[in-house]
């Protein structure tokens, strides 16, 4: 990717840092250092949320989140689990 992301995009990054972030800290071998670990990642996160617009709108949030990973099917295509070819397997069976 060239030039300066979007702020929506650069919102949804910064979230997706703050959530690899999150999981390495809290499955490292000392989760209570998480809280100091994760502070910068958190004011990163909630700066590039106001920039974009996005405080407080998760749903726009997550569609960017969405719309940054190729490998993952748009789940706002398969609004019932039960269509959903990836979830298929997974997913009990309803009468």
């Amino acid at each position: 990717m060239t030039g300066t992301p979007t702020p929506e995009l650069a919102a949804a990054q910064a979230c997706l840092r703050l959530l690899h972030t999150a999981r390495a800290a809290l499955s490292g071998p000392s989760p209570a250092a998480a809280a100091s670990l994760l502070a910068g990642p958190m004011a990163e996160a909630d700066e590039a949320l106001r920039r974009a617009g996005l405080t407080g709108n998760e749903a726009e949030l997550l569609n960017r989140i969405y719309d940054l990973g190729p490998d993952h099917p748009d789940p706002r295509a398969h609004p019932d689990p039960r269509e959903c070819p990836a979830s298929a397997s997974s997913a009990p069976s309803l009468p």
